[in-house]
């Protein structure tokens, strides 16, 4: 390939050179110039000037091979070419394919004999070459790189021709054809030698992200909010009883949490675990427990008609818009309404403020059934947050509802070369929201390491 026009000068030398019987070729790879000079006719030498002679490894990749290959022909150049991988020899004129030859033997692939792919020359010609290596007679040889020669078929000094499979490494032809292509070349000639080694297939890699149900999601750090996975996470979802989260946030903010309750007939609900009993009195603290361990209904209703329903409502979705959890909607405070919607990343802004400011309803909502603290009343009561199978779990809250699926939002405290950093997973409408978690909880630990 020409960089730039040849000037004036060099087309008049060009031009009387062409005249005189000769012809010169330059051409342009990869950023060098080589040259070299031919006679169209009769024995002669080839000047190699500043051609890059030699072993390239890259010569296997055939866009690689197809470029140089290119060069060669757009200068016009001769040259033989070798495809090892098709096991056809070609003879170049003036850029011009006129002679094809099949290959019969080359050297073992794997051997230290292996015919190497690269750009060579043509450096000694010899009818009859006797090789010291194999002790036989190769006619009408034509070395192209130490040892390795084209040639025709070899015979010992007594007449017989080797065996098919015997080989040292050379390029060998019908005998035939190796005078043809003798009497078509000349010393200093290139020969292009190419076999397939680095061919595109079909294969093709991606990363190892799990198999996850939920059509929502994100895991993200709630402290420098690096996304470690997401999809879809800015639509707005039916979340559940993720809402409780919330309702907690709220509640906690505008009651006394040491005032006593005492349970309407308007508080008994249909729930999980049934708890509460009409007339009975309760610390607003104490509900803590069933609304976040095991999501009860019936708390949420009680803690919420304390404050007052409407007075209540109107608190909850103006502190979720305080949180930037914009274009999220509560109607209730159990989370039973389809109405209720926020986005992943809602979720994910509500994580960050309640990890970084009350975490204590973080951790009532991550409360082991065992802990001593527990009122008495609710000492056997059960967690349906835990999640087994992984260390690092801080805090969590699952939903459920026709309309939401699964819902889940868990917090982890992952370490990260030697340093702990929080690191929040939301799933929303899942099929299974525990196994989503789990799973990108465990893609996290194995994929991540800290940059720092």
């Amino acid at each position: 390939m020409l960089k730039r026009p040849v000037p004036l000068y060099l087309s008049l030398i060009l031009f009387f050179v062409l005249f005189s019987g000769f012809v010169a070729g330059v051409f342009v790879f990869r950023d060098k110039i080589y040259s070299y000079s031919s006679a169209l006719q009769g024995e002669r030498d080839y000047e190699a000037g500043d051609f890059k002679f030699g072993t390239w490894p890259e010569l296997k990749d055939r866009n690689f091979f197809q470029e140089v290959e290119r060069g060669l022909v757009e200068s016009k150049a001769d040259f033989i070419e070798a495809d090892l991988t098709s096991k056809v020899l070609k003879v170049y004129l003036l850029g011009v394919p006129v002679k094809e030859f099949p290959i019969l033997a080359i050297g073992k692939k794997g051997s230290w004999w292996e015919t190497p792919a690269g750009l060579y020359r043509i450096d000694v010609k010899e009818k009859s070459h006797f090789s010291s290596f194999g002790e036989v007679y190769q006619p009408w040889s034509m070395s192209f790189q130490g040892n390795f020669f084209i040639h025709g078929w070899p015979y010992y000094p007594d007449g017989t021709e080797v065996v098919s499979t015997y080989s040292g490494g050379c390029i060998r032809l019908n005998t035939e054809d190796a005078k043809q292509v003798y009497e078509l070349s000349s010393r200093g000639m290139p020969v292009l030698v190419y076999e397939s080694g680095f061919e595109q297939d079909s294969f093709s890699y991606k990363y190892n992200i799990p198999d996850i149900s939920a059509t929502n999601y994100l895991a993200a750090d709630l402290k420098s909010n690096y996304v470690f996975l997401k999809k879809d996470s800015a639509r707005q979802m039916p979340v559940a009883s993720l809402t409780k989260l919330l309702t907690a946030l709220t509640v906690s903010e505008y009651l006394n949490l040491e005032n006593m309750l005492t349970v309407r007939d308007s508080d008994i609900a249909s729930t999980s675990v049934p708890r509460l009993k009409s007339g009975e009195t309760i610390k607003a603290m104490d509900l803590f427990y069933p609304l976040l361990m095991e999501s009860s209904n019936e708390a949420a209703l009680l803690l919420s008609r304390v404050v007052g329903n409407d007075r209540f409502m109107d608190l909850l979705n103006s502190k979720a818009l305080a949180l930037g959890m914009d274009g999220s909607k509560f109607s209730d405070p159990t989370g039973v309404s389809s109405e209720n919607v926020a986005s992943a990343e809602n979720i994910f802004r509500l994580s960050k403020f309640l990890y970084n400011n009350k975490s204590f309803v973080l951790k009532v909502s991550a409360t082991a059934p065992d802990y001593v603290g527990i009122p008495k009343r609710f000492k056997k009561i059960s967690n349906f947050n835990l999640i087994d199978g992984i260390d690092g779990f801080f805090s969590g809250k699952v939903g459920k509802s026709s309309s939401a699926g699964e819902t889940m939002v868990s917090i982890f405290e992952f370490k990260f070369n030697e340093e702990v950093r929080p690191v929040a997973i939301i799933v929303l409408n899942s099929t299974d929201s525990k196994a989503d978690t789990l799973k990108i909880a465990t893609y996290i630990k194995n994929s991540y390491v800290s940059a720092n």
